[in-house]
């Protein structure tokens, strides 16, 4: 399948040039040049402080999706963190017209659960109606609870969706992406988690080195790093703890 087949997003890319500022100055930024979307899943990946969430929340600003999360309808403001670059993003569509999705940002989620939890009244389009009961579950449960029951179509985007989910509730997430998929969902998700990261028919994007690069499942540095640890569990826990 051509990537120029996306079901909802082609590809973004950064307009013009732009001055030497945050976020503008971060390597992977300034040097987008034009990111192509998989159909299916799309994946970044890169340490800390390399632009994944920087871009992944301009992406999601950029598609109209509430920046503290939520769908297309949400509409609420707790405290304005986002970046300039949404202003910036072309966001080249497929065609296809986009008027569902959700957007998933893990250090912001608490507050949409809030939010709603405040209103209880569907003022935000999203069925507010019944989550008064996301404080009284598991932080875990919780999220895990918001994607089995309010995520079913359209473009989603997750930020760091395994924040507080175990490994055995992170392969929960990932049957989830088979049946969104089956739906007719396009993916883009933000990780650090091996587990997350292996739905196979997708492209991983690494935001390590200058630029984004395409990646292997085996050469994303999670992957790499959390193998080393648990092959060699004994030397390595010795020589960080010493």
């Amino acid at each position: 399948m051509s990537l120029r087949d996306g079901r909802y997003v082609r590809s973004i890319m950064v307009d013009g040039p732009q001055p030497e500022t945050y976020p503008f100055s971060i390597p992977c930024i300034k040097n987008l040049g034009e990111l192509m979307f998989h159909p299916k899943v799309t994946y970044i990946v890169g340490e800390n402080g390399t632009g994944k969430s920087t871009l992944i929340e301009a992406l999601a600003t950029a598609c109209r999706f509430n920046p503290e999360g939520g769908n297309r309808n949400t509409i609420f403001s707790t405290h304005n963190t986002i970046s300039s670059l949404s202003d910036h993003l072309i966001v080249n569509f497929n065609g296809n017209l986009l008027k569902e999705g959700f957007f998933f940002r893990a250090e912001t989620m608490y507050n949409l659960f809030s939010k709603a939890e405040a209103e209880k009244k569907d003022q935000y389009g999203w069925h507010v109606y019944g989550w008064s009961d996301r404080h009284d579950a598991s932080h875990g449960e919780g999220h895990l609870k918001l994607f089995r029951e309010k995520i079913h179509s359209g473009f989603l985007i997750f930020d760091e969706p395994e924040s507080a989910l175990s490994p055995e509730k992170q392969m929960a997430f990932l049957t989830l992406i088979t049946d969104w998929i089956r739906n007719g969902c396009q993916i883009v998700i933000c990780t650090h988690s091996p587990i997350i990261l292996s739905y196979p028919e997708s492209l991983i994007y690494s935001l390590d080195a200058e630029a984004p690069q395409v990646v292997s499942y085996q050469e994303t540095q999670c992957v790499q790093t959390y193998d080393l640890f648990m092959k060699n569990r004994q030397r390595m826990v010795h020589e960080l703890t010493k």
